[in-house]
């Protein structure tokens, strides 16, 4: 009887090790492929040996947990959707290398799935918004074609919790239907000009006015100094105003028009470097000078290369630098690390006395 006892407790005492066994080999299978999921990428950058402890498992997993809350690159189940709704890039020297700096930020490596659309037209802008929205993006980014129109096509993305962040340009909307937007302050930026004209100190100033697309934050902030001396100052006369939609043809054919009809200008304000190489083609054909000691100043925007270079040969006058270089904003806000609701980017005037190659080389675009 007591052999059977004996017999039987060493059978109870083998099955429990036998299941504490399978108990423990059973956790550190779930933990090892929780530790492979998590830290996958982690382990190819460090090209380290996959054959770790308990202990340093729930180690390395704490650490890529904080990891990932540092740069939210991407979402839960994969990368950032982001729709660009974007000016054409070939519009401008300015506009190409904003959608370069774009393209070069928002990639597959940086944790971004990016689709883009190019336009002229609000209308079309806002069509593609609507599209992005049917595709399920985690944020819109948006240069819109004019100020308004935006309003229902943004309350539609809050109300899908996509979120939308402006660049370059700005819709007048609710400051409660966007996420934060990256500007310059194009209105500085015409006071620049402004300021620099007024120092010339001319004894008259017959202004011609050469607009981007009407009713874009550029054209009307840009302009809105110039007319604001327009109004204030007895000297100043904006003889034409007349846009050319940031076309440097569209540009040529109005200064020529000007000439023909006599219309007096000793000064031409063009919203855009491309619409200004337009405006001094037609001066030239015109046999008019311009530049320094010319007949004609010439004020322009965008710091583009070869609009830096006139500057510096003295054939335009001054230049007001906008920068295009805002996609690294952006990415910043997505991950977090930029909470402000407006970000300007800093802007620069140069002028025939003070430009260098330097500077050409540094802020040509």
């Amino acid at each position: 009887m007591k052999k059977k006892l004996l017999t039987a407790l060493a059978v109870i005492i083998a099955a429990s090790l036998l299941i504490a066994s399978c108990s423990s080999g059973s956790k550190q299978k779930k933990r090892t492929v929780r530790h492979m999921d998590d830290v996958d990428e982690t382990e190819e950058d460090d090209d380290e040996d996959t054959t770790t402890t308990t202990e340093s498992s729930e180690e390395t997993i704490a650490t890529t947990a904080t990891s990932e809350s540092a740069e939210p690159s991407e979402t839960e189940s994969g990368p950032v959707k982001v729709g660009i709704i974007n000016n054409d890039p070939n519009e401008s020297g300015y506009r190409t290398a904003n959608d370069k700096d774009m393209k070069e930020t928002f990639t597959a490596d940086e944790g971004y799935d990016a689709v883009y659309f190019y336009s002229l037209k609000n209308d079309e802008m806002v069509s593609a918004a609507y599209k992005f929205l049917e595709d399920g993006v985690d944020y819109l980014l948006i240069s819109p074609a004019d100020t308004a129109g935006w309003e229902e096509v943004l309350q539609e993305a809050q109300d899908a919790g996509v979120k939308v962040i402006f660049f370059d340009r700005y819709a007048d909307v609710s400051e409660e239907l966007y996420e934060s937007m990256v500007i310059a302050d194009m209105e500085k930026q015409g006071w620049l000009a402004v300021d620099w004209l007024e120092e010339q100190d001319l004894p008259e100033y017959n202004v011609l006015h050469i607009q981007g697309v009407l009713g874009s934050v550029a054209q009307v902030s840009r302009g809105t100094p110039l007319d604001y001396m327009g109004d204030e100052d007895p000297n100043w006369n904006i003889t034409l105003e007349a846009t050319a939609e940031w076309d440097a043809e569209s540009a040529k054919k109005i200064v020529e028009e000007a000439i023909e009809e006599g219309i007096e200008f000793n000064v031409i304000y063009s919203d855009s470097d491309n619409m200004t190489k337009g405006a001094v083609a037609a001066l030239d054909e015109a046999n008019t000078t311009h530049g320094v000691d010319g007949e004609v100043m010439i004020v322009s925007f965008d710091c583009n290369e070869y609009a830096m270079e006139e500057v510096l040969m003295g054939s335009w006058n001054c230049e007001v630098q906008s920068s295009p270089f805002m996609a690294s904003y952006i990415d910043k806000i997505i991950k977090g690390e930029v909470e402000e609701k407006t970000v300007f980017v800093e802007d620069k005037v140069f002028d025939t006395a003070t430009i260098t190659w330097d500077d050409v080389d540094k802020y040509g675009l």
